[in-house]
């Protein structure tokens, strides 16, 4: 049986123009702190391996969980070119959810990996409602990102780069012997816990069976990165970030901190924190200090963490 923390209260589709958004909530939206949106990564993945943030809830945060078009529960369109697949068309459906839900006046973002890129896009733009943003294991450009993929294939074994050169080379990539290879990166730089818990499993398998959107928009494996998105920086976006923002990463991540500092270095109200047990999954690799983390910036957001206005004014200090 599920634990009750995880039961969602309410899930199912919303249209988004002639296609649907799948989405899950966990806890009361009426309960009065704007619930925590959570853009999960890829692009392509799903919702699956951030389910252990809906443990949140327990707390009084609301959390709601999506699907992004194109994978999961959400409509899938696998005759879609790279003309369809953009940075806005899932920028659309961030703003079609928001008020389909009606959270857009009151509401904080967490962005995963590529849902971190997308979730300070959104929160350039100024939207009225943002109260807060968490960008987690992103890069903020693909540039950095690819450099630095080079740097950590090359400290993975001799034996480990020549089978992946080999593999490449003939055009095996989809062979067992390939993605043992690739294991050994995984292992290392994305998740730390052995065996992958369910919920990452589940997420990876879909993207294996659905690669449409990754494939187009990011290429066929971390280190070919030769989607649309070879290209793309979030880093001139940054400074426009008006509301405070928590970055996350895992001491051994593959967002290394080459790819993730300039979020610190260019969002005015920031604060960076590196779990250091963790690498690209800490959700996973270290939930009780990740909720520590995440609850902590919750409470200074949504003013009932002592010393914060709001509180002080409820305690009558």
């Amino acid at each position: 049986m599920p634990e009750p923390s995880r039961r969602p209260t309410a899930k199912g589709t919303v249209p988004f123009g002639e296609y649907r958004t799948w989405y899950r909530v966990s806890g009361d939206l009426s309960g009065g702190r704007p619930p925590l949106v959570v853009l999960h990564g890829g692009p392509g993945s799903t919702h699956d391996y951030l389910v252990p943030l809906c443990d949140l809830s327990d707390a009084g945060h609301p959390v709601i969980l999506y699907d992004q078009l194109g994978n999961g529960g959400s409509t899938h369109l696998p005759d879609k070119g790279a003309d369809f697949w953009t940075v806005q068309l899932f920028l659309d459906e961030l703003d079609n959810l928001l008020t389909r839900l009606g959270v857009a006046d009151d509401y904080l973002l967490y962005g995963h990996s590529w849902g971190g890129m997308l979730g300070a896009t959104h929160a350039a733009a100024r939207p009225p409602g943002l109260r807060g943003l968490v960008i987690a294991n992103s890069p903020a450009s693909m540039t950095t990102w690819r450099a630095e993929m080079v740097r950590l294939r090359a400290t993975l074994p001799p034996e480990v780069q020549e089978t992946l050169a080999r593999h490449e080379a003939a055009g095996t990539t989809g062979t067992r012997a390939y993605f043992d290879a690739m294991r050994v990166f995984f292992d290392r730089y994305v998740c730390l816990v052995n065996p992958w818990p369910r919920e990452y499993q589940a997420s990876f398998m879909e993207m294996h069976n659905n690669p449409t959107v990754y494939y187009t928009m990011n290429g066929p494996t971390e280190f070919h990165v030769v989607g649309t998105l070879r290209d793309w920086s979030v880093e001139k976006l940054l400074p426009s970030i008006e509301v405070p923002t928590l970055i996350i990463s895992g001491r051994h991540d593959e967002a290394t901190p080459e790819t993730v500092r300039p979020f610190d270095d260019l969002i005015p109200d920031s604060r960076w924190e590196i779990l250091e047990n963790s690498s690209h999954l800490p959700h996973l690799e270290e939930p009780d200090r990740l909720r520590e983390v995440l609850l902590a910036y919750l409470a200074t957001v949504d003013g009932t963490q002592p010393g914060t206005r709001a509180s002080d004014a409820a305690t009558g200090s």
